[in-house]
């Protein structure tokens, strides 16, 4: 029996200890793998439960907003590779780099 210091600082143990049994043992703690796996998919089925997806309407409106997005940074890096690629060509044009 546990004093009672022992369990207001939550120490209270068992007298007696288990041993693992054979089905513990089996296959190197396969159990227990399993065990931890289930114990996974049950977190992740808890969790799942908690995701609100979104409706038709905004799958549209963010999918445009992508598609937008990705035009007009399509025109920014043209414009930009274009002006370096004048001015480099500029650039060795002066000092004799192309012929």
């Amino acid at each position: 029996m546990a004093t009672k210091t022992a369990i207001e600082r939550g120490e209270e143990r068992s007298a007696k200890r288990q041993e693992p049994g054979a089905l513990a043992e089996f296959g190197g703690g396969a159990l227990s793998k399993w065990s931890e796996f289930t114990g996974f998919l049950r977190d992740v089925r808890a969790e799942m439960r908690k995701v609100v997806w979104p409706g038709w309407k905004e799958v549209r409106v963010t999918t445009g907003v992508v598609i937008v997005a990705t035009f007009l940074f399509g025109l920014f890096f043209f414009v930009v590779d274009s002006f370096f690629r004048i001015a480099v060509y500029g650039l060795l044009g002066r000092l004799g780099g192309l012929q």
